[in-house]
């Protein structure tokens, strides 16, 4: 089992980091949270090059404010945008063609325009992860609370994600680390997008899906 210090250690040199570089954004601080970032944007619209992504019709994301990006992209995109809610409180919601999609990609929005969903109810072609730090592996740490691996847990045993969806997170280029230490039930993403760069995990050329 990974050491619970070192995760906290990577953690605290990327929040700080982030900070020293003056690329955190709010909400602040940053320190606990999945970190908001300049360049958000832009690793979102990364997605739009990816052909797992175009050929989507369902996406699952964090609730997070660095992926508020990947969510407007989704629903402008003309996605069906499942929301993990803040701490699962109210479990999942799925928002659908709504007339403001950079309103319903924030909280309050997909929150009053959400309709309740659960695990099963759809196939999830794609996956989004919120990261504090991740590697080119494919491995990654959030804030350590484990919402993340629940969702991905309460879907994939639904059979609503399968080996087929992609798994992706979206960081800025300072989060990406050497190594992440990993758990046994921790799962790798395929696919890493910063403000710069399309970055394929080793796990995505392990199974061939890079491209």
């Amino acid at each position: 089992m990974a050491s619970s210090s070192s995760k906290d250690d990577i953690r605290m040199r990327v929040w700080r980091e982030l900070l020293r570089r003056g690329v955190a954004l709010p909400p602040f601080p940053i320190y606990g949270r999945i970190p908001n970032f300049k360049g958000a944007e832009e690793a979102a619209l990364r997605l739009r090059a990816v052909d797992d992504y175009s050929r989507a019709e369902v996406v699952l994301c964090n609730p997070d404010s660095p992926q508020r990006p990947v969510r407007e992209v989704a629903l402008r995109d003309g996605k069906i945008l499942i929301v993990a809610t803040p701490r699962l409180s109210k479990g999942f919601v799925a928002v659908k063609e709504p007339r403001d999609p950079a309103y319903a990609s924030t909280i309050r929005g997909f929150m009053e325009l959400g309709k309740p969903v659960k695990p099963g109810d759809y196939e999830v072609d794609v996956f989004v992860a919120g990261s504090v730090a991740v590697d080119l592996e494919g491995y990654r740490l959030g804030k350590g609370t484990g919402y993340s691996d629940v969702e991905f847990k309460l879907w994939s045993n639904a059979g609503s994600i399968t080996d087929r969806t992609l798994r992706v997170t979206t960081v800025h280029d300072l989060q990406v680390v050497d190594r992440v230490p990993r758990d046994s039930w921790d799962v790798p993403v395929d696919l890493i997008l910063t403000p710069t760069r399309s970055i394929w995990t080793v796990q995505a050329k392990k199974i061939g899906r890079a491209t």
